[in-house]
């Protein structure tokens, strides 16, 4: 009997032991992570809006992060989670908004790239903040388990602004600095050449890249454009076509032997983003460089008795020009400005006057010492102008790049061209009026031209074009 209540002590024992496992609650398996976003897609944020929470929030979402070890949340404490962006950087941020963000000096939260998250229940909750560039940004978040110093991460990403769309919008050229000429010629050891970069942005703020060329600069009729060029690469011309990378195309622009303003309109094409197959859905901003023969050796001075002429519900583009003082100067107007016309802070007046008559403008040019100087310049709009084109006569050399840019005058803008024959060989025209390519035969050409206004008003013309055959080297005979 004794041995019977032994043994059955012993196995009661053993079983109590659990065959040498560990106490209740504990387990062996490894820890696991989630990340989850409330939103996997944010718009673009164009107005740099703050972070927010809750219905207001449309630039912020939720992270959430949680570990757990097996089915149990793993323990709590601080600093239990990292997370950070991992990419996307430049279109998303993170905050905590728990209260623990720090403010800038002016009370406003700084956001993070990395944060450091404590545990509660196994899971925290921060924030992704999107920014003013379209992108996907990726959020990695990792836990360390503390019995064996293993790591374990989660990625989510959340797309900003959605795919891109590579349709222009708007279009700004900016010069470099100090933003003007000197002269070709002239004798103040002023720079004759001056970079430009072209900015190309869709609906949404982002840049635009072409794949072809994109972006056209063309030099209009002003006081200083007569000799002028812009140049990109092997190619110069009084207009250039040339493509954007991350929404910026790049050139130069040379002076010519004049002092005055060199009006450039730059112009996209909103219909394929292509300007070499013809312009269709035009989009045009201006921009003015001015242009001088020697710099602060006289009073900045604006001339008197200036007067500009234009034509109802006709484009109309000029670009003043002011001498002395110290530029650049910045332009502004007092009122007088004709109905559909504006001046630019670089002094470019452009846009389409609606109403005929004659306007006092009163025009402010500041230069970079704060000197003022206030003008009445007498803007005469008058009725609209019968359409009419003047056929130039026009010369290149057989396989040499040549780029010219037809112009007519009156009528009802915008004018649409086409070439009837007699185009040269490797020659073609837009329908912008823009004759490019690189002859392949030289001669004299016959071309036919025709415009279309937008009333439907037509206008033929024959215009003849010189090809030139290139320009040789004599050979001198060798000696036997």
């Amino acid at each position: 009997m004794q041995k019977i209540m032994f043994g059955a002590m012993l196995a009661l024992g053993l079983a109590g032991c659990g065959g040498g496992g560990g106490s209740a609650g504990e387990t062996s398996q490894p820890y696991t992570i989630s990340l989850r976003a409330d939103k996997t897609q944010l718009p673009v944020n164009l107005g740099n809006t703050g972070p927010n929470i809750g219905a207001d929030a449309a630039y912020t979402t939720t992270m959430y992060v949680e570990a757990r070890q097996g089915s149990m949340p793993i323990p709590g404490g601080d600093g239990i989670f990292q997370c950070a962006v991992t990419a996307g950087l430049d279109s998303a941020v993170l905050y905590y908004l728990d209260g623990t963000d720090k403010k800038d000096d002016k009370g406003v939260l700084s956001p993070s790239r990395s944060i450091v998250l404590g545990s509660n229940s196994g899971s925290a909750t921060f924030h992704l903040h999107a920014i003013d560039k379209a992108g996907v940004a990726s959020v990695t978040c990792t836990v360390t388990d503390p019995r064996d110093k293993r790591q374990v991460s989660a990625v989510a990403s959340v797309t900003v602004g959605g795919a891109a769309q590579g349709i222009p919008a708007s279009t700004l050229a900016v010069t470099q600095t100090p933003g003007y000429l000197g002269s070709r010629d002239n004798l103040s050891n002023l720079r004759n050449n001056v970079a430009l970069e072209v900015k190309v942005v869709d609906d949404r703020n982002q840049p635009v890249t072409g794949t072809s060329p994109n972006v056209q600069v063309r030099i209009l009729p002003s006081s200083a454009y007569e000799g002028a060029r812009l140049i990109s690469g092997s190619k110069a011309g009084s207009s250039l076509q040339v493509n954007s990378l991350n929404g910026i195309a790049q050139l130069s622009l040379s002076s010519g032997p004049d002092s005055g303003a060199i009006v450039l309109e730059t112009t996209v094409d909103r219909r394929d983003n292509d300007v070499s197959n013809g312009i269709q859905d035009p989009i045009r901003a201006y921009t003015v460089v001015g242009v001088y023969h020697e710099i602060a050796k006289t009073p900045l001075a604006l001339a008197d008795g200036l007067s500009i002429s234009g034509v109802k519900d006709q484009p109309l583009v000029y670009g003043f020009a002011a001498t002395g003082g110290i530029p650049p100067y910045r332009w502004s107007t007092l009122g007088g400005v004709p109905d559909g016309m504006r001046l630019s802070s670089d002094g470019v007046l452009s846009g389409t006057p609606t109403v005929v008559g004659t306007f006092n403008m009163l025009v402010r040019v500041q230069d970079a010492q704060d000197t003022v100087v206030d003008k009445t310049v007498t803007v005469i709009i008058a009725a609209k102008a019968p359409l009419a084109f003047t056929a130039p006569t026009i010369s290149g050399v057989r396989d040499v790049a040549l780029a010219y840019a037809l112009s007519a005058t009156g009528g009802s803008a915008p004018y649409t061209w086409v070439s009837l024959g007699g185009t040269p060989e490797g020659l073609a025209l837009s329908s912008d009026g823009i004759l490019s390519g690189t002859p392949t035969a030289d001669g004299t050409f016959n071309m036919i031209v025709r415009v279309t206004d937008a009333d439907n008003t037509v206008i033929t013309r024959n215009m003849t074009i010189t090809v030139a055959k290139p320009a040789t080297t004599p050979t001198t005979p060798t000696t036997p």
